[in-house]
Protein backbone atom coordinates (compact mmCIF):
# COMPACT_ATOMS: atom_id res chain seq x y z
CA UNK A 1 0.00 0.00 0.00
CA UNK A 2 1.47 3.56 -1.11
CA UNK A 3 1.65 5.87 1.48
CA UNK A 4 1.28 9.58 1.10
CA UNK A 5 1.90 12.58 3.19
CA UNK A 6 0.85 16.10 2.99
CA UNK A 7 3.52 18.35 1.84
CA UNK A 8 2.00 21.61 3.07
CA UNK A 9 0.74 24.50 1.05
CA UNK A 10 3.26 27.62 -0.27
CA UNK A 11 1.66 30.76 0.69
CA UNK A 12 2.24 34.07 -1.66
CA UNK A 13 2.51 37.32 -0.24
CA UNK A 14 1.72 40.09 -2.56
CA UNK A 15 2.05 42.86 -0.01
CA UNK A 16 1.25 46.81 0.02
CA UNK A 17 2.85 49.70 1.99
CA UNK A 18 6.07 47.54 2.05
CA UNK A 19 8.21 50.79 2.17
CA UNK A 20 6.42 52.68 4.80
CA UNK A 21 3.18 51.66 6.07
CA UNK A 22 4.26 48.43 7.79
CA UNK A 23 2.06 46.46 5.38
CA UNK A 24 3.96 43.57 6.66
CA UNK A 25 1.61 44.18 10.14
CA UNK A 26 -1.52 44.76 8.18
CA UNK A 27 -1.04 41.30 6.53
CA UNK A 28 -0.43 39.35 10.10
CA UNK A 29 -3.37 41.69 12.00
CA UNK A 30 -5.82 40.27 8.72
CA UNK A 31 -5.03 36.64 9.64
CA UNK A 32 -3.61 35.79 6.16
CA UNK A 33 -0.54 33.75 7.85
CA UNK A 34 -2.32 31.65 10.12
CA UNK A 35 -0.86 27.99 10.37
CA UNK A 36 2.77 29.35 8.57
CA UNK A 37 5.35 27.69 9.94
CA UNK A 38 8.31 29.25 7.91
CA UNK A 39 8.72 32.50 5.81
CA UNK A 40 11.29 33.75 3.25
CA UNK A 41 11.91 37.11 2.05
CA UNK A 42 14.20 38.27 -1.05
CA UNK A 43 15.48 41.94 -1.88
CA UNK A 44 18.04 43.13 -4.37
CA UNK A 45 21.35 43.98 -4.18
CA UNK A 46 22.39 46.19 -6.96
CA UNK A 47 25.95 45.96 -5.73
CA UNK A 48 25.90 42.21 -5.83
CA UNK A 49 27.04 40.32 -8.87
CA UNK A 50 24.11 38.57 -10.89
CA UNK A 51 23.85 34.86 -9.74
CA UNK A 52 24.76 35.80 -6.66
CA UNK A 53 23.42 35.91 -3.15
CA UNK A 54 23.70 37.05 0.56
CA UNK A 55 22.46 36.96 4.00
CA UNK A 56 23.37 36.06 7.61
CA UNK A 57 22.39 34.39 10.54
CA UNK A 58 20.98 36.56 13.69
CA UNK A 59 20.69 40.18 13.17
CA UNK A 60 20.35 41.65 9.62
CA UNK A 61 18.80 44.63 9.80
CA UNK A 62 17.99 47.39 12.38
CA UNK A 63 14.88 48.40 13.83
CA UNK A 64 13.70 51.43 13.13
CA UNK A 65 11.24 54.55 13.84
CA UNK A 66 11.07 58.44 13.00
CA UNK A 67 10.29 61.04 15.25
CA UNK A 68 8.88 64.79 14.30
CA UNK A 69 8.83 67.92 16.98
CA UNK A 70 8.13 71.19 17.09
CA UNK A 71 9.89 73.76 18.65
CA UNK A 72 8.03 77.09 19.70
CA UNK A 73 9.51 80.50 20.66
CA UNK A 74 8.89 83.59 20.13
CA UNK A 75 8.93 85.43 16.36
CA UNK A 76 10.40 88.94 15.39
CA UNK A 77 12.40 91.23 13.65
CA UNK A 78 16.07 89.61 13.47
CA UNK A 79 17.69 93.21 14.40
CA UNK A 80 16.47 92.81 17.47
CA UNK A 81 16.55 89.31 18.78
CA UNK A 82 16.41 89.97 22.57
CA UNK A 83 12.93 90.99 21.92
CA UNK A 84 12.36 86.85 20.69
CA UNK A 85 13.02 83.55 21.74
CA UNK A 86 14.69 82.12 18.79
CA UNK A 87 13.83 78.63 18.43
CA UNK A 88 16.17 77.95 15.18
CA UNK A 89 18.79 78.32 17.82
CA UNK A 90 17.19 75.99 20.14
CA UNK A 91 16.18 73.84 17.10
CA UNK A 92 20.43 73.91 16.22
CA UNK A 93 21.44 73.53 19.75
CA UNK A 94 18.54 70.40 19.51
CA UNK A 95 20.26 68.46 16.77
CA UNK A 96 24.02 68.78 18.18
CA UNK A 97 22.57 67.18 21.42
CA UNK A 98 20.78 64.67 19.61
CA UNK A 99 23.95 63.36 17.96
CA UNK A 100 25.72 63.23 21.18
CA UNK A 101 23.09 60.59 22.62
CA UNK A 102 24.91 57.66 20.28
CA UNK A 103 28.37 59.34 20.37
CA UNK A 104 28.87 59.50 24.24
CA UNK A 105 25.88 57.41 25.83
CA UNK A 106 25.76 54.17 22.98
CA UNK A 107 27.95 51.12 22.77
CA UNK A 108 30.52 51.81 20.53
CA UNK A 109 30.03 47.96 19.90
CA UNK A 110 26.29 48.24 19.47
CA UNK A 111 25.58 49.98 16.41
CA UNK A 112 23.20 52.36 16.71
CA UNK A 113 21.97 55.97 14.89
CA UNK A 114 19.99 58.97 15.33
CA UNK A 115 19.52 60.99 12.06
CA UNK A 116 17.88 64.32 11.70
CA UNK A 117 17.33 64.81 8.12
CA UNK A 118 14.34 67.61 8.28
CA UNK A 119 14.57 71.20 8.87
CA UNK A 120 12.40 73.44 8.63
CA UNK A 121 11.74 77.31 9.74
CA UNK A 122 11.11 80.62 8.73
CA UNK A 123 10.30 82.05 5.51
CA UNK A 124 12.16 85.40 5.25
CA UNK A 125 15.97 86.71 5.92
CA UNK A 126 15.37 89.40 8.77
CA UNK A 127 12.34 87.73 10.19
CA UNK A 128 12.94 85.01 13.59
CA UNK A 129 10.35 82.37 13.37
CA UNK A 130 7.76 81.30 15.93
CA UNK A 131 8.07 78.00 15.33
CA UNK A 132 10.53 75.16 13.84
CA UNK A 133 9.87 71.72 12.73
CA UNK A 134 12.57 69.27 12.74
CA UNK A 135 12.18 65.25 11.59
CA UNK A 136 14.24 62.11 11.41
CA UNK A 137 15.04 58.79 12.22
CA UNK A 138 16.30 56.69 14.36
CA UNK A 139 17.89 53.17 13.91
CA UNK A 140 19.58 50.44 16.44
CA UNK A 141 19.78 46.52 16.81
CA UNK A 142 18.51 45.21 19.75
CA UNK A 143 14.94 46.28 21.29
CA UNK A 144 16.43 47.24 24.86
CA UNK A 145 18.41 49.82 22.41
CA UNK A 146 15.89 51.06 20.02
CA UNK A 147 13.54 52.26 23.37
CA UNK A 148 16.29 53.57 25.07
CA UNK A 149 16.94 55.82 21.95
CA UNK A 150 13.00 56.78 21.77
CA UNK A 151 13.48 57.88 25.79
CA UNK A 152 15.99 60.20 25.08
CA UNK A 153 15.51 61.29 21.89
CA UNK A 154 12.23 63.17 23.37
CA UNK A 155 13.94 63.90 26.64
CA UNK A 156 16.98 65.47 24.43
CA UNK A 157 14.55 67.64 22.34
CA UNK A 158 12.57 69.25 25.53
CA UNK A 159 15.39 69.72 27.82
CA UNK A 160 17.49 71.31 25.12
CA UNK A 161 14.39 73.51 23.59
CA UNK A 162 13.90 74.66 27.40
CA UNK A 163 17.65 76.06 27.50
CA UNK A 164 16.78 77.84 24.91
CA UNK A 165 13.29 79.51 26.82
CA UNK A 166 11.20 77.38 23.99
CA UNK A 167 8.60 74.76 24.51
CA UNK A 168 8.69 71.52 22.42
CA UNK A 169 6.65 68.77 21.53
CA UNK A 170 7.53 65.27 20.35
CA UNK A 171 5.91 62.88 17.84
CA UNK A 172 6.85 59.25 16.69
CA UNK A 173 4.27 58.95 14.21
CA UNK A 174 3.71 55.50 14.99
CA UNK A 175 -0.20 55.80 13.51
CA UNK A 176 1.12 56.39 10.40
CA UNK A 177 4.57 54.38 10.34
CA UNK A 178 5.09 51.98 13.24
CA UNK A 179 7.88 50.78 14.75
CA UNK A 180 9.78 48.36 12.85
CA UNK A 181 11.33 45.78 14.94
CA UNK A 182 15.05 44.60 13.69
CA UNK A 183 15.49 41.96 11.00
CA UNK A 184 16.57 38.63 12.84
CA UNK A 185 17.03 35.20 10.79
CA UNK A 186 16.19 32.04 12.40
CA UNK A 187 19.31 30.05 12.37
CA UNK A 188 17.79 26.56 11.63
CA UNK A 189 16.72 28.64 8.31
CA UNK A 190 19.79 29.78 7.55
CA UNK A 191 21.30 26.35 7.53
CA UNK A 192 18.77 25.27 5.51
CA UNK A 193 19.06 28.59 2.97
CA UNK A 194 23.04 28.11 2.96
CA UNK A 195 22.36 24.16 1.99
CA UNK A 196 20.46 25.34 -1.05
CA UNK A 197 22.29 28.40 -2.08
CA UNK A 198 25.16 26.55 -2.76
CA UNK A 199 23.91 23.58 -4.21
CA UNK A 200 22.31 25.63 -6.38
CA UNK A 201 24.71 28.56 -7.42
CA UNK A 202 27.92 26.94 -6.01
CA UNK A 203 30.05 27.84 -2.67
CA UNK A 204 31.24 30.83 -4.35
CA UNK A 205 28.25 32.82 -4.63
CA UNK A 206 26.83 32.39 -1.33
CA UNK A 207 27.75 34.85 1.54
CA UNK A 208 26.86 33.26 4.17
CA UNK A 209 28.39 36.11 6.93
CA UNK A 210 27.14 39.57 5.00
CA UNK A 211 27.82 42.58 7.01
CA UNK A 212 24.03 43.55 8.77
CA UNK A 213 23.04 47.16 7.61
CA UNK A 214 21.36 49.47 9.79
CA UNK A 215 18.47 50.04 6.78
CA UNK A 216 14.96 48.71 7.96
CA UNK A 217 12.45 46.44 6.53
CA UNK A 218 9.28 45.40 7.70
CA UNK A 219 9.69 41.76 7.11
CA UNK A 220 11.18 42.05 10.65
CA UNK A 221 7.44 42.07 11.07
CA UNK A 222 6.51 38.57 10.12
CA UNK A 223 9.67 37.27 12.11
CA UNK A 224 8.07 38.20 15.00
CA UNK A 225 5.47 35.87 14.73
CA UNK A 226 6.87 33.12 12.08
CA UNK A 227 10.37 31.94 11.97
CA UNK A 228 11.79 34.01 8.72
CA UNK A 229 14.82 34.18 6.65
CA UNK A 230 15.58 37.34 4.74
CA UNK A 231 18.42 37.65 1.91
CA UNK A 232 19.41 39.45 -0.88
CA UNK A 233 20.23 38.89 -4.56
CA UNK A 234 22.46 39.76 -6.89
CA UNK A 235 21.01 42.12 -9.67
CA UNK A 236 24.38 44.30 -10.31
CA UNK A 237 24.39 46.32 -13.45
CA UNK A 238 27.87 45.37 -15.15
CA UNK A 239 27.89 48.85 -16.96
CA UNK A 240 27.61 50.69 -13.96
CA UNK A 241 30.96 51.32 -12.68
CA UNK A 242 29.32 51.96 -9.16
CA UNK A 243 26.42 50.76 -8.14
CA UNK A 244 23.63 53.64 -7.26
CA UNK A 245 21.75 53.21 -3.89
CA UNK A 246 18.28 51.51 -3.66
CA UNK A 247 16.41 54.73 -3.79
CA UNK A 248 17.93 56.68 -5.95
CA UNK A 249 16.23 57.67 -8.89
CA UNK A 250 19.57 56.56 -11.19
CA UNK A 251 19.27 52.98 -10.02
CA UNK A 252 19.75 50.36 -12.59
CA UNK A 253 18.16 46.55 -11.93
CA UNK A 254 20.01 44.38 -13.96
CA UNK A 255 17.11 42.01 -14.70
CA UNK A 256 18.79 38.92 -15.19
CA UNK A 257 19.37 37.86 -11.64
CA UNK A 258 15.41 38.11 -11.35
CA UNK A 259 15.58 34.39 -12.49
CA UNK A 260 18.04 33.41 -10.13
CA UNK A 261 15.94 35.05 -7.32
CA UNK A 262 12.69 33.48 -8.39
CA UNK A 263 14.54 30.10 -8.98
CA UNK A 264 16.19 30.02 -5.40
CA UNK A 265 13.09 31.32 -3.67
CA UNK A 266 11.28 28.52 -5.63
CA UNK A 267 13.83 26.04 -3.99
CA UNK A 268 13.50 27.20 -0.74
CA UNK A 269 9.97 26.77 -0.22
CA UNK A 270 10.00 23.02 -1.78
CA UNK A 271 13.05 21.96 -0.05
CA UNK A 272 11.50 22.56 3.56
CA UNK A 273 8.50 21.30 2.55
CA UNK A 274 10.00 17.86 1.67
CA UNK A 275 12.32 18.09 4.30
CA UNK A 276 9.47 18.70 7.00
CA UNK A 277 6.54 16.56 5.30
CA UNK A 278 5.76 14.75 8.46
CA UNK A 279 5.39 17.13 10.63
CA UNK A 280 3.89 20.27 8.71
CA UNK A 281 0.18 20.71 10.07
CA UNK A 282 -1.23 22.09 6.66
CA UNK A 283 0.46 25.37 5.45
CA UNK A 284 3.79 25.93 5.02
CA UNK A 285 6.25 27.45 3.54
CA UNK A 286 6.46 31.51 2.08
CA UNK A 287 7.43 34.34 -0.16
CA UNK A 288 7.92 37.82 0.38
CA UNK A 289 6.95 40.62 -2.07
CA UNK A 290 9.77 41.38 -3.51
CA UNK A 291 9.91 39.12 -6.74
Amino acid sequence: MKKTYNKGTVVLVFQPAEEGGAGAKKILDAGALENVTAIFGLHIDPALPIGEVASRSGPIMAGSGFFEAKISGKGGHAAIPQQSIDPILAASNVIISLQQIVSREADPLDSQVVTIAKFEGGSAFNVIPDYVTIGGTFRAFSKQSFNQLRQRIEQVIIGQAAVQRCNATVDFLEEWEPFNPPTVNNGELHEHFVNVAVNMFGIDKVNSVMTPSMGAEDFSFYQEVIPGYFFFLGVKNASDKQAESFHSPYLKINEDGLPYGAALHASLAASYLLKHEHDVPGVEGKYHDEL
